[in-house]
């Protein structure tokens, strides 16, 4: 109203979290397939999230064979497509990297260790954040360590141990 004198307001409370807030994930998804057979974005974030410990900018991107051995072969020297590669970048904060998950070798694994594709899946997910937050199996200590961690969050997530053998 002109003429009227504005009432300073109130000071506006800036939102922080909590100390104990849970990491937050920028999670981009990419089908170079059909993903008509592939899980759907929310699985993939649901899994991603349950293996998250600090905040993440991730691209998940779910290839076929052919471009999974070229990724593994120029990256690694291995002339072969692979479940999972995990390229994290260095020194970013938040936390940043891509994971690349070969569709057909996932499920050929899965096939022939007995699991569905879903649980696979959810497996290489969690298995993929956790190389991406610097956890590793080079030795059997590490191996040890990364191992638990994996079998603690893909129980939790409500699929069976991926490495118990039963």
């Amino acid at each position: 109203m002109p003429g009227r004198v504005a009432e300073p307001r109130a000071a506006r409370r800036v939102r922080r979290p909590a100390p104990d807030a849970l990491p937050r994930l920028g999670l981009t998804v990419q089908y170079a397939l059909d993903p008509a057979r592939l899980p759907a974005r929310p699985q993939l974030r649901k899994w991603a999230k349950a293996a998250l410990q600090s905040d993440a900018e991730v691209t998940l991107r779910l290839v076929g064979r052919r471009e999974g051995r070229k990724l593994n072969s120029g990256y690694r020297g291995k002339d072969y497509a692979t479940n999972v590669l995990t390229f994290a970048y260095a020194d970013t904060r938040p936390l940043a990297g891509d994971i690349v998950l070969c569709a057909p070798v996932v499920a050929e694994e899965a096939r022939r260790q007995g699991k569905t594709a879903e649980a696979h899946y959810a497996h290489l997910v969690v298995h993929g954040m956790l190389h991406l937050q610097g956890h590793d199996h080079e030795n059997d200590e590490d191996a040890v360590v990364m191992e638990a961690l994996e079998s603690e969050i893909v129980t939790r997530l409500g699929y069976p141990d991926p490495y118990n053998d039963e």
